[in-house]
């Protein structure tokens, strides 16, 4: 688990650090994001202690001594086995009422510790609203609290009309002072030009597009920051994703979206259906009287202007279908790849408990096999065999997000794999047999050559 949390801070340094946030709501961010990390951290741990006890019982030949009694290996893995199973219930109970709640809570405090500095709201190379009033871009922050930028690009909305952007301010480098405990946001540019639009009411001179050009060496825009400043970490955000849902919650999620998503399909198939016409041609059918006379084209019928005219309009149909059919293949992509995150997050919450029980009987064994324990061999043979499951389990789960492969086998394809490999170990233990009998495999080898030596002589 310190590993893993370890691991977390790295990936969320450039989040918490240079914030000036208290100790206390570091470890609470902490706190909130290590119910996340059980999935990986539980499955692991089991298999690691699982081999350095066992593999420690039978180098010590505890299992040996065992066995002189009468105690079969199976009885001496009984407590244990009560234990994990125990553990396993535990864990699925703990993945659907505990981590959808530390997720939420998790996500919650990250969007509000995003707004204890107004430059974090300001992010690199691309647009970042702040206020109603500004959209913001630059290309590099720099600074001990990144409040020098360079290269600012800042659209400005007109009071009168807030739905366009007619003024465009573009410096080589900014400045943004604030004092402590402001509600005003000081954003000095230097060494830029303002562009402004200027609306008129005559709607001819408006057709020219007349805009005003000013340069500054200096300019500074205030900017108000009371939202920003009334900063309370704990503030509930209107947050929803899949892993914040328990089981019954996602049931009906998927039973949601997979409704909708069958009635945008009926509904963009209606609707491209009687884009066509076809169905104005059923209604008026031609009796084989009144039909003219064999022609190799219907535009025949027309004359040459006509023709060009049909032809252009049908090529704008074609052109405006294709276009339409791109933007909602995305659409139905997007909301495919929802419904499959969302199906795989209830399978998850079953396979994490039937992981725990068949990666024990994959090291309990392999652990009475090899007889080493301690931090060593077992730790590496350990890390491997997780490492394994692990990366069939993301790979199998970014196709199913794609659609290449259903969310159910994708969520238990690499706890089928490991079942097999558990059944095996477990027979090997318990006959007193090794992983591979190198003796006995050539001893079958000179058998196979042996018979086959003798069919040549008859």
């Amino acid at each position: 688990m310190f590993i893993f949390v370890l691991q977390t801070i790295w990936l969320y340094i450039s989040e918490l650090a240079g914030k000036d946030l208290d100790v206390w709501i570091v470890l609470k961010f902490l706190w909130y994001v290590s119910p996340r990390l059980i999935p990986l951290v539980l499955p692991l741990t089991i298999l690691v202690t699982s081999l350095m006890v066992f593999g420690s019982f039978a180098e010590k030949y505890e299992f040996a001594a065992m066995k002189s009694t009468g105690i079969s290996l199976q009885r001496a893995m009984g407590s244990v086995i009560g234990f994990i199973i125990v553990l396993s219930i535990t864990a699925f109970f703990f993945a659907n009422n505990v981590i959808p709640y530390s997720e939420y809570k998790w996500q919650n405090l990250r969007r509000n510790i995003s707004q204890f500095q107004p430059s974090m709201v300001i992010s690199e190379g691309q647009f970042s609203q702040i206020g109603d009033m500004f959209n913001i871009k630059v290309e590099k922050k720099t600074g001990d609290r990144d409040q020098f930028l360079e290269d600012v690009v800042i659209h400005k909305k007109n009071e009168t009309k807030p739905n366009g952007n007619y003024t465009v301010i573009i410096a080589n480098n900014g400045e943004l002072a604030s004092e402590e405990g402001s509600n005003t946001l000081s954003l000095i540019l230097k060494e830029g030009n303002y562009y402004e639009e200027i609306q008129t009411k005559n709607p001819g001179k408006q057709k020219g597009e007349p805009f005003a050009k000013s340069y500054f060496d200096e300019y500074s825009i205030n900017i108000d920051l009371t939202e920003l400043n009334n900063k309370d970490i704990d503030k509930e955000n209107n947050l929803n994703n899949q892993n914040m849902y328990n089981i019954s919650e996602l049931r009906v999620e998927i039973d949601s979206l997979s409704e909708s998503y069958s009635t945008d399909i009926q509904s963009y198939t209606k609707n491209m259906y009687y884009r066509s016409g076809v169905e104005k041609f059923k209604e008026n059918k031609i009796s084989d009287s009144a039909k003219p006379p064999a022609i190799s084209s219907i535009l025949e019928i027309y004359n040459p202007a006509h023709q060009l005219q049909i032809v252009k309009l049908a090529l704008n149909n074609a052109k405006g279908t294709l276009q339409t059919v791109d933007a909602k293949k995305v659409e139905f992509k997007n909301k495919t790849k929802r419904l499959n995150k969302t199906e795989i997050a209830l399978h998850e919450k079953y396979a994490l408990g039937i992981a725990c029980i068949i990666l024990f009987f994959v090291g309990a064994p392999l652990g009475a096999i090899i007889r080493k324990g301690g931090m060593g061999l077992p730790m590496v043979v350990a890390i491997l065999l997780f490492l394994t499951y692990h990366f069939i389990g993301i790979f199998a789960k970014n196709s199913a997000e794609d659609g290449t492969m259903h969310p159910f086998i994708a969520t238990w394809l690499s706890t089928a794999i490991m079942l097999p490999l558990s059944i095996w170990l477990t027979y090997r233990a318990t006959t007193d047999q090794g992983i591979f009998d190198f003796d006995s495999f050539m001893q079958r080898i000179g058998r196979l050559f042996g018979i086959k030596r003798k069919k040549k002589s008859e």
